[in-house]
């Protein structure tokens, strides 16, 4: 599971997404009202979540984040998530994901084909 930031305007955002997807900023841009969504520098990531690129965890930030989860991670029973460092994860359920990091869950990925 990805934990990845973007900005729509100033506002940024976090989408939660499966690994094997890829985040459509154009999907993304409609369900929240911008008219264009992009992703966060390292330096963005940093001030909005408090972590680094590769290890942002989906919850416990220092202000809420709005934030937006893929439907594709609720088909498995366990995901794993960022803990803070690119090299530390943790065991969650998806649905207990969705909810302590105040997800909306909705589509805004496409599936990378595989191969």
């Amino acid at each position: 599971m990805k934990s990845l930031v973007f900005l729509a305007g100033d506002e940024p955002m976090l989408a939660l997404t499966s690994g094997r997807n890829r985040v459509d900023t154009a999907k993304l841009a409609v369900l929240c009202g911008a008219p264009d969504v992009r992703k966060a520098t390292a330096e963005e990531v940093r001030a909005a979540t408090g972590y680094a690129i590769g290890g942002t965890p989906p919850f416990g930030h220092p202000a809420p984040l709005r934030c937006f989860g893929d439907p594709d991670l609720l088909g498995f029973d366990i995901v794993w998530a960022a803990a803070g460092t690119p090299d530390s994860v943790f065991p969650i359920d998806p649905d207990g994901l969705m909810r302590l990091a105040g997800a909306r869950v909705a589509p805004f990925t496409e599936t990378r084909p595989s191969g």
